[in-house]
């Protein structure tokens, strides 16, 4: 019976040897990379296009899975940042010398070998291949099989990189698509330090119901944006446009806008034009579907229980008026995955109210929900967005792909 064992030994082999990198190595190594999807791009866009060819257009992981010239300018240069941080292990966190004169510190060190199991997005795999380096991190990587031909031409450039400088490519490796090598891996306690899901609310519930390895999920985003009553309700339309349109198959995309009843007459009519023109499928509650029916928006239908909660991925997004912030805030607590979440206000009180109640990962005032991004909050990459609460939460990016260790120097001290 086929298995990934040897993958899994050259991973635990390879962690000694990303131990020993420099910050120089790894920079060379990363800037090595970079420059090769700048070289190759006309070749990683070919191998791309045999999985776009396998997929169907509609299909909201088809935007997800696409690369173009100006995706992997941005990739190269999301590497080049990554190599600019500073390298997040060997921290000090804690010094202290105790009376019997044993030295305590504690100090951030590498995890160990990270699993990173994903769908569709093959800038994943340069991402966390770039953010375990950086971090002194091995990384074994298990995109979808929608993905394997573009995947499989990164990895192997990834890894030539490695070569290239006489060190170990088993710092990085693609796992087979295979379903039943999943379960190997979610079960390797004796290989794989950690494993972190990326991708549908199915496959994260999978990896948490079946993994021995710990986990830390990046989740799926049912992400709402509340206008208050008090809201400059020109700036509302232009900010629940831009989170529901700009790229709507992502997971910081706005899902359900809730308006308060109040401004929802004003509100409304502004609104409409910027999803008319992007051909947005509205579900609306009852008390709004009369509205917009009466405006003529013509992508309309009639909110279901389900559309609520829901992360389409899509043009589409649920609506409803809300009876004031508690209202809102009772519906958010109630429907959101926890991920982003945002009200656009001028009431001070109201904002901050809003935003020491919501428990999310990431919580706005006035600004797009499409901001929540490793790369936009300054940490120069991602492997995702956690919206659990335990070691990491937000942007899962290089300072939190490490653990603590304790070092104590003693000079003869026994106990």
């Amino acid at each position: 019976m086929q298995n990934i064992q040897s993958q899994l030994l050259n991973a635990r082999k390879a962690k000694q040897a990303v131990r020993m990198l420099s910050r120089e190595d790894k920079k060379n190594i990363l800037n090595k990379i970079a420059k090769g999807l700048l070289d190759h791009k006309e070749t990683i866009i070919q191998e791309n296009k045999k999985d776009l060819e396998r997929m169907d257009p509609t299909d909201p992981k088809f935007d997800r899975l696409k690369l173009t010239d100006e995706r992997i300018n941005g990739l190269a240069q999301s590497i080049i940042d990554v190599a600019n941080l500073e390298d997040p292990t060997g921290q000090i966190l804690s010094s202290k010398i105790l009376d019997n004169g044993l030295k305590i510190e504690k100090k951030t060190v590498a995890l160990g070998v990270v699993g990173v199991i994903y769908e569709s997005r093959p800038n994943v795999t340069v991402d966390v291949a770039a953010l375990c380096l950086q971090s002194g991190n091995v990384c074994l990587l298990r995109g979808g099989s929608d993905a394997w031909f573009t995947n499989s031409y990164l990895v192997d450039m990834i890894r030539d990189a490695f070569t290239s400088f006489s060190i170990d490519p088993n710092i990085v490796q693609l796992l087979p698509t295979d379903r039943e090598f999943v379960q190997e891996l979610l079960t390797a306690t004796d290989f794989v330090d950690i494993i972190i899901p990326r991708g549908s609310q199915s496959l994260i519930d999978f990896v948490r119901d079946n993994a021995k390895v710990p986990v830390i999920e990046t989740g799926a985003g049912v992400c709402h944006t509340y206008v208050d009553e008090t809201a400059d309700l020109d700036k509302a339309a232009k900010i629940v446009a831009n989170a529901k349109i700009s790229r709507p198959s992502v997971c910081n995309a706005l899902d359900t806008v809730l308006v308060d009843a109040a401004v929802a007459d004003a509100f409304i009519p502004k609104l409409l034009p910027h999803f008319e023109e992007a051909k947005v499928e509205v579900y609306a509650s009852a008390e709004l579907y009369g509205l917009l029916a009466q405006l003529g928006y013509p992508f309309l239908n009639q909110a279901k229980e389900s559309d609520f909660g829901k992360e389409f991925l899509d043009l589409k997004c649920s609506i409803k008026t809300v009876d004031g912030l508690a209202d809102a805030l009772e519906h958010i607590a109630t429907y959101s995955s926890k991920h982003s979440e945002c009200i656009v206000s001028n009431d001070p009180v109201h904002i901050a109210d809003f935003m020491n109640a919501v428990d999310a990962a990431a919580v706005y005032s006035n600004a797009s929900t499409r901001f929540t991004d490793g790369g936009e909050f300054g940490l120069g990459a991602e492997i995702g967005i956690s919206t659990q609460k335990l070691h990491a939460r937000g942007p899962f990016a290089l300072e939190k792909l490490v653990t603590e260790k304790w070092f104590v120097t003693g000079d003869g001290q026994v106990r």
